[in-house]
């Protein structure tokens, strides 16, 4: 018998996510030495975490043994006065994933609907999939969010909308007032979530507004995470802001202790450390600006990013990234977003970025 037919057809036919090639996994592959490998894959912090997060880890490691506050109390008081919200508004979990897959659980069922956009995030469909729920896909309009689109296609059957904002892998982003004027026309029994991951990465008049739109819009989940710009990418951690019967919802189908010490303890401090915020911000604007100028030079197209990554088209894409692995380099590719001409480029530090740029254009020459 064959045991995978027990499960309901809408899991046997999800594709598991696949994340970003661990540099220890290449090292095996090809033989060679994980100190001389280059990671720019998955969007993480090169400047690794804040020097107070470090301290607080430290701190909260002897007493492991315990289980971790279910409630989160500390950071539900960190967050809720860094972001001015009430701390019944906070839904904390694993990584924002965990966030995007408790909206799913505790609001879709089979029969109902959940929108978003072509070349979006790729956990949207796999939290719609797996609780039975239909995904409805919005062509993209160059590479970002059709809105018109999406409204376009609300039925009685939508329960969600995923939207993210700066979206991955374009990188692409909404402008504030176009995206209220979007919500204003959502109907109220409709939630939108609002992915905003990178948006610590955004410079002043582009960051979010979304969460001084919480009173007006009582219908939209507002994604955050710790894993970006903060560097606490191995500990897992987010936290969705929302209206206080949303959150209530998503904590009832919360798994108890999702969040452990460690990534508490550390999100506590992250969140006192501006100083390293805009270390990272700062090395992004300069890492960004050294990658697009290196794509200008070798006469690659690239997709204007408001993230820590940028897309980056090339000829024979999967030869390419296969190359790029021989050498060391690990990028990502992304074929399964529909764009199987980019790769995906993270930003690294300098000498990361220099090291790829080198690789990338030894590649195309030969090519």
């Amino acid at each position: 018998m064959n045991l995978s037919s027990l499960a309901p057809d809408y899991i046997r036919a999800i594709a598991p996510y696949q994340g970003g090639k661990p540099i220890s996994e290449l090292a095996r592959e090809m033989g060679l030495n994980e100190a001389d490998i280059v990671k720019l894959a998955s969007n993480e912090n090169p400047l690794g975490i804040s020097p107070k997060a470090q301290m607080a880890i430290d701190d909260v490691i002897a007493d492991i043994a315990r289980y971790p506050d279910g409630n989160s109390f500390a950071l539900r008081e960190a967050v809720s006065q860094k972001f001015n919200v009430a701390p019944n508004q906070i839904v904390f979990g694993n990584g924002s994933n965990d966030i995007l897959e408790l909206a799913a659980r505790a609001f879709l069922h089979a029969g109902c609907e959940a929108i978003y956009s072509q070349h979006a995030f790729a956990v949207y469909p796999l939290v719609t999939q797996a609780v039975g729920a239909t995904g409805v896909v919005v062509p993209a309009q160059n590479y970002a969010h059709d809105l018109d689109g999406f409204l376009t296609a609300i039925t009685p059957r939508t329960r969600l909308i995923f939207i993210a904002n700066p979206n991955n892998p374009t990188g692409t982003l909404i402008a504030k007032a176009e995206l209220k004027a979007f919500l204003k026309q959502v109907p109220k029994n409709v939630l939108v979530v609002l992915d905003e991951a990178y948006d610590e990465y955004l410079s002043a008049e582009h960051k979010s507004e979304a969460i001084r739109w919480l009173n007006e819009f009582e219908n939209i989940i507002i994604s955050r995470t710790f894993s970006k710009a903060y560097g606490l990418a191995g500990l897992r951690i987010g936290f969705g802001l929302m209206h206080a019967d949303v959150a209530d919802m998503l904590n009832r189908v919360r798994q108890p202790f999702n969040v452990n010490s460690m990534a508490q303890a550390a999100a506590v401090a992250s969140l006192a450390d501006d100083d390293f915020v805009a270390r990272s911000y700062a090395a992004n604007q300069a890492g960004m600006a050294q990658l697009t100028q290196g794509f200008h030079k070798l006469g690659l197209e690239y997709i204007p990013s408001s993230a820590n990554f940028v897309s980056f088209k090339v000829q024979d894409a999967a030869a390419v990234n296969q190359l790029l692995l021989q050498n060391g380099v690990i990028v990502r590719p992304i074929a399964n977003y529909e764009m199987p001409d980019y790769l995906r480029v993270s930003v690294g530090l300098f000498s990361e970025n220099a090291r790829f740029l080198q690789v990338l254009e030894h590649i195309i020459n030969k090519q």
